[in-house]
């Protein structure tokens, strides 16, 4: 039971924060467009990224896809660190850091979610392998 919620909690978690930014990157919200702008991937990292979170954010809340939407999350964030960590700083238009914080957050659920539920990602492996061709 307690193993349950804190799985649900952790999903929650990086589902909620990776859907309440959509509006922000699909909106054109001028932080946002600074963002990727600076990182030289406006318009199209925006958008592309803001898809790729929706999608992993759904995968992440469905129990049989929980390990790929955790995968997609964590691609999706490293890439948003490395760009904190090399272009655009802690504090982006001050934020007090609070998209790298949240970032961060997003990465270590999606890490754990990922670890717990890696099964689902080897046995998509195996069942590959096992094919004839």
């Amino acid at each position: 039971m307690g193993k349950s919620i804190l799985l649900w909690s952790l999903r929650i978690v990086a589902a909620y924060i990776l859907l309440q930014t959509l509006r922000f990157k699909f909106g054109a919200a001028p932080e946002s467009v600074y963002i990727f702008t600076k990182v030289g991937m406006e318009p199209w990292g925006r958008i592309g990224s803001g898809i790729v979170e929706l999608i992993a954010s759904i995968l992440i809340l469905i129990p049989r896809t929980t390990a790929f939407g955790a995968l997609a999350a964590i691609g999706t964030m490293s890439g948003a660190i490395f760009f904190h960590l090399t272009k655009l700083g802690i504090e982006v238009m001050g934020d007090g850091g609070q998209l790298f914080y949240m970032g961060i957050a997003v990465w270590i659920s999606s890490a754990v979610l990922l670890f717990v539920y890696r099964r689902q990602i080897l046995v998509l492996m195996n069942a590959k392998t096992l094919k004839p061709a």
